[in-house]
């Protein structure tokens, strides 16, 4: 999600409008979600050392480029034209390709490793896009998956918040919706706040993502106080934590996460 619906500029350089569905580097009031995303990249880029792997749905391409720093191959996929035009252009270590995540266009069992970050929200036919995902890995292949947690993205809605998700979910139905597929889950992640963001929390009224949507919503200008603290968000600013073993454990819930993170096995 982006919180910079319409923003200061509405492209991407000079090719890729702006719109608010995909999070992007370099731009100073997208950084909080850009830093929530890239957290998840650079924690599970070392699953895909030394392999073929697929980024299905690669948005702007900063993460599958990341990956290609790591991997053997990279093919990144996305359905719209301009987003294909302008990851070739600028990342060209990133095989990128044109298509549509329901039907991905590679043979069956032709890569080790599904990258699928922020996108299976936005899908209509959640089920028939984990399935293609299963076909083309070769077996023992990972499926990594992330997503908003719909408990704490869009709370006590009937309806997701973003105006481009179709359907966001919880821990247990995204386990369910892989398993159902067939893969197995090797382990379930949250993505939270960490000990810098809480602080920033608590200058901005309790919550720094509250205080950006307002702003979106609004249509106000950005406060220099808001506006340096998102600015300053880094990676390392999150957690990501295992879901709790029990209530004992010690560890947040994974029901309280900001984005669940799954890593799903190919039998």
């Amino acid at each position: 999600m982006s919180a910079n619906v319409a923003g200061p500029r509405d492209t991407i350089g000079d090719d890729l409008p702006l719109t608010g569905e995909r999070t992007i580097p370099g731009l100073a009031e997208e950084n909080y979600w850009f830093r929530r995303h890239e957290v998840v990249y650079a924690r599970l880029a070392e699953r895909c050392a030394g392999r073929d792997v697929l980024e299905a749905g690669c948005g702007e391409g900063y993460g599958a480029d990341l990956i290609a720093g790591v991997a053997r191959s990279v093919i990144g996929l996305d359905y719209d034209a301009a987003t294909v035009a302008h990851v070739r252009a600028r990342y060209p270590r990133v095989d990128m390709r044109h298509g549509n995540l329901a039907a991905l266009p590679l043979p069956e069992g032709s890569v080790d490793v599904v990258v699928n970050f922020q996108v299976i929200e936005h899908l209509w036919d959640q089920p028939q896009f984990v399935a293609e995902c299963f076909r083309v890995l070769r077996p023992g292949g990972l499926l990594l998956m992330s997503t908003p947690n719909r408990i704490t993205f869009s709370p006590g809605l009937d309806t997701p918040l973003n105006p481009f998700h179709t359907r966001e979910l919880d821990a247990a139905e995204l386990t369910d919706l892989l398993t159902g597929e067939g893969f197995g889950i090797e382990g379930v992640y949250g993505v939270f706040h960490g000990q810098r963001l809480r602080e920033i929390d608590a200058r901005h009224g309790g919550s720094i993502i509250e205080a950006q949507v307002a702003r979106a919503v609004a249509g106000a200008p950005w406060p220099a106080e808001l506006l340096a603290d998102v600015a300053a968000v880094r990676t390392d600013d999150f957690d990501l934590i295992a879901a709790a073993a029990g209530a004992d454990s010690g560890l947040p819930d994974i029901d309280d996460s900001l984005d669940l993170v799954a890593i799903a096995v190919r039998p």
